[in-house]
C-alpha cells in the first residue's frame, strides 16, 4: 500500500513545517509582548496528532484495504486542507499551535473568520476524520476525533476564552 506511506509522509512534513511557522510566529509574537496562555495542554494536542498518525498507519497495513469510499474521505481530506490553510493565511503573522495574545491586535474576522469563530478547528477535526478513514482506519478515525473533540471543547476553547476575558479585564484597567 504505497498510498498510506505517501499519505504518512505527506503529513508529517506538513505539521513539521507548521510547527516551524509555528515557531517562528511564536517568537515574532512574543517581541511585541505577546503573553502565551494554556501552555500545560499543548503537549496532549502533540501526542494526539502523533498518536492519529500511527493509528491510521498500522490500521490501515493491518487491513490492507482502502475503503469503498476512499475518493469521497479522500476528498473532504482535500477541502478541510483548503480551510485550514485559510485559515492560517488569514491570521498571518498570528497563526500560532499556541494560545498568544498580542497587545493591541485586533481580532480577525476577515477569510473564514468571518463564517466560523474556529475555522481551523474545523478543518483539524475534518483531518483527523477523514485520512483514517481513506485507509479504512475506522477505530483511529473515531478515537482521535473523539479525544480531538474533548480537548477543545473541554480545554482548548474555554482556556483561548479565559485568556481573551483577561487580556480584556486588563485593557479597561
Amino acid at each position: 500500500m504505497v498510498a498510506i506511506w505517501f499519505a504518512l509522509a505527506f503529513v508529517a512534513l506538513q505539521r513539521l513545517l507548521e510547527l516551524r511557522l509555528a515557531r517562528n510566529n511564536l517568537k515574532w509574537a512574543l517581541s511585541q509582548g505577546a503573553k502565551e496562555y494554556g501552555r500545560e495542554h499543548y503537549p496532549l494536542f502533540f501526542l494526539l496528532h502523533v498518536g492519529w498518525m500511527l493509528g491510521w498507519l498500522v490500521e490501515g497495513l493491518t487491513r490492507n484495504q482502502p475503503s469503498s469510499i476512499w475518493w469521497l474521505w479522500l476528498a473532504v481530506f482535500v477541502l478541510a486542507q483548503g480551510l485550514r490553510y485559510w485559515a492560517i493565511s488569514s491570521l498571518g503573522r498570528y497563526w500560532n499551535t499556541r494560545i498568544l495574545i498580542v497587545p493591541g491586535a485586533q481580532k480577525v474576522s476577515s477569510g473564514p473568520y468571518r463564517f466560523l469563530p474556529h475555522p481551523n478547528y474545523l478543518a483539524v477535526a475534518l483531518e483527523l476524520l477523514s485520512l483514517p478513514l481513506v485507509f479504512n482506519a475506522w477505530i483511529t478515525a473515531i478515537i482521535a476525533t473523539v479525544l480531538n473533540a474533548i480537548l477543545l471543547l473541554g480545554i482548548r476553547i474555554p482556556a483561548e476564552a479565559r485568556a481573551l476575558q483577561e487580556y480584556e479585564q486588563q485593557e479597561k484597567q
